[in-house]
C-alpha cells in the first residue's frame, strides 16, 4: 500500500535550516506530482510546495518563496524540503502528501495520501 513517511524536523531558531526528507513506498514514486503541507495548533492546514514528477516545475506559498526549496529524487524515492531564514510562524507539523498522476502543480484538494508528520519549532 502506498505509504510517506517523514523525515528531519526538529527545533532550531530563528533564522536557521532544516532539510526535511519523505520516503515514498507502494506506488510508481516517478509518475506522480507531490507536495508538502503544515499544519499549527489554531490554524488550518496550509499548502507549502509541490513538485512535478521530473522535479522541473516547483510551486509555493508566498510565505515560503525565496526561503524554502522542495526537490525530489527519484531513484530514491525521496521528497525534499530545504527550509531555510526559518521564521516563528513557519512552526508547525509538515507533511508530505501525494498529488494527482502526470500533475504539473499539485494542491491541497489534489492530495489523497500523506505521512504521519515531522514537527519543526522555530524558536525566536
Amino acid at each position: 500500500q502506498v505509504q510517506l513517511g517523514e523525515s528531519g524536523g526538529g527545533s532550531v531558531q530563528a533564522g536557521g535550516s532544516l532539510r526535511l526528507s519523505c520516503r515514498a513506498s507502494g506506488y510508481d514514486y516517478s509518475l506522480y506530482c507531490m507536495g508538502w503541507i503544515r499544519k499549527s495548533p489554531g490554524k488550518e492546514r496550509e499548502w507549502v510546495a509541490s513538485i512535478d514528477r521530473y522535479g522541473g516545475i516547483t510551486s509555493y506559498t508566498d510565505s515560503v518563496k525565496g526561503r524554502f526549496t522542495i526537490s525530489r529524487d527519484n531513484e530514491k524515492r525521496t521528497l525534499y524540503l530545504q527550509m531555510n531564514s526559518l521564521k516563528s510562524e513557519d512552526t508547525a507539523m509538515y507533511y508530505c502528501a501525494r498529488g494527482g498522476i502526470f500533475q504539473d502543480v499539485c494542491n491541497s484538494p489534489d492530495f489523497d495520501y500523506w505521512g504521519q508528520g515531522t514537527q519543526v519549532t522555530v524558536s525566536p
